[in-house]
């Protein structure tokens, strides 16, 4: 898992560089095919992945965004209409049972598909009318990492497609800013032997960075048996703050964007009943010490775009670290297997 982590800046340059045949063939499809709705349709880390499009994608394109739920294909057999739909899964494996079959049957009934994975002969990347690959190379690791920020970037690329407000040249800082989030690993290997014996925990985002509050969750699940609960700090003020007191964990992503005031206000009220709050930001954010207890800081002011493929890095060397401090095998966590097949 640490060695995949680190591998993500080689993996980001190589899958923006291998993209553009891939990216032309899409944008001159939908030159003639624009769809009204997009659907995205994944499972686990992946899923994770989705949301972060769903959120992305609307902000800068306008176009409604879903998230698929499988079960509505594979066990209640709907027959939904896909006309002028965009459909998109991803899989790491492109061997996701459940998410093929929303995809197969998808196509059938009118919609465009396009398959995001890392394997070029995989299922999936046969089914879908056009393919975009995350260049990551064999991920051995149970734990996704490098394909998940792989992920993230081939959907800022479809967003550029889309006519979004994404500006592909920005796209090629992400990796430097990951080498840069990567420098962090000593601070965080010894941050992470404080919470050795944390059962529990809150991971809060909001806008961009929710989807990372979900990933970051499913690591400290997967790798270190922790029970990890996501909200937006918006849903967090709805009543789950009533779980956290004097000293409970909470970790948080924090960038200085549109949603700080509403992060702003919750860590505030979370640091009232005495919560131990870790804040991931970077150096565009100079307010974040007077709410939290720690901040993990990314050396250099990101754009409010980008800050998502950075801002997990450090998440992620936590949860492996920590499962070490543990005296777990973040590669081996129990019952998983790389690939899951289920319907």
């Amino acid at each position: 898992m640490l060695a995949e982590i680190r591998q993500q800046p080689r993996a980001l340059e190589h899958t923006l560089a291998a993209a553009a045949p891939a990216v032309a063939a899409l944008r001159r499809t939908l030159e003639k095919r624009r769809p009204r709705l997009i659907v995205l349709a994944a499972r686990g880390t992946s899923d994770n992945a989705a949301l972060f499009g769903r959120y992305l994608i609307e902000i800068t394109t306008g176009i409604p965004v879903s998230l698929a739920a499988p079960s509505i294909t594979t066990l209640y057999r709907a027959q939904l209409d896909y006309r002028d739909t965009l459909v998109v899964a991803l899989s790491q494996s492109g061997e996701s049972t459940d998410t093929n079959l929303v995809l197969e049957q998808a196509r059938k009934r009118g919609a465009l598909t396009l398959g995001i994975t890392n394997e070029r002969a995989s299922t999936l990347a046969k089914l879908a009318d056009h393919a975009f690959l995350v260049r990551a190379g064999a991920e051995r690791s149970v734990a996704a990492t490098k394909t998940y920020t792989g992920q993230l970037l081939l959907l800022y690329l479809l967003a550029s497609i889309l006519g979004g407000s994404v500006r592909t040249g920005d796209l090629a800082s992400l990796p430097a800013a990951v080498e840069a989030a990567l420098r962090l690993e000593p601070q965080i290997a010894a941050l992470s032997e404080r919470y050795r014996f944390m059962r529990q925990t809150v991971v809060v985002g909001r806008g961009l960075n929710y989807a990372n509050a979900f990933e970051f969750s499913l690591k400290l699940m997967e790798t270190c048996y922790v029970v990890a609960e996501r909200f937006s700090s918006a849903d967090l003020l709805h009543g789950p703050i009533a779980l956290v007191e004097r000293g409970f964990p909470v970790f948080a992503f924090a960038p200085a964007d549109a949603t700080w005031v509403s992060i702003r206000e919750a860590l505030g009220k979370l640091a009232k009943v005495g919560a131990e709050i870790v804040a991931i930001t970077d150096s565009g954010n100079r307010q974040v010490e007077r709410c939290v207890t720690r901040v993990i800081r990314l050396p250099r002011k990101l754009k409010e775009a980008l800050t998502p493929i950075p801002y997990i890095v450090p998440a992620q060397l936590f949860a492996a670290y920590l499962a070490v401090d543990k005296g777990l095998d973040p590669d081996r966590p129990r019952t998983l297997h790389k690939v899951t097949a289920n319907l």
